[in-house]
């Protein structure tokens, strides 16, 4: 497993080496990117980063890799932590577990 940098802009340039272009976005039960609209079963979730915020809780963000069923799309995912999360259905944040 390659060396990850510590900040998430640092990791998101490394991933982007790595094949993962597309942005995801949370729509309530799905992800979605110019290209495509992903439901929880379409998708997996590759690897996942953590990154808090040393002076400010807003700061903190989850990233992760993700990449479809189908393999012919791969992508990140910037989420929030706790009241700054997005509202999404139950299979989709157990998807993002």
């Amino acid at each position: 497993m390659p060396n990850y940098e510590p900040t998430l802009v640092e990791t998101l340039e490394t991933l982007r080496k790595e094949g993962y272009t597309e942005d995801f976005n949370i729509r309530f039960d799905s992800l979605i990117c110019a290209n495509a609209c992903l439901l929880p079963s379409q998708f997996e979730v590759d690897k996942v980063f953590r990154f808090e915020g040393n002076t400010n809780p807003s700061d903190e963000a989850i990233l992760y890799a993700i990449s479809s069923i189908s393999g012919d799309l791969k992508g990140v995912l910037v989420n929030s932590y706790g009241v700054y999360a997005d509202e999404m259905t139950e299979e989709l944040i157990d998807k993002l577990k």
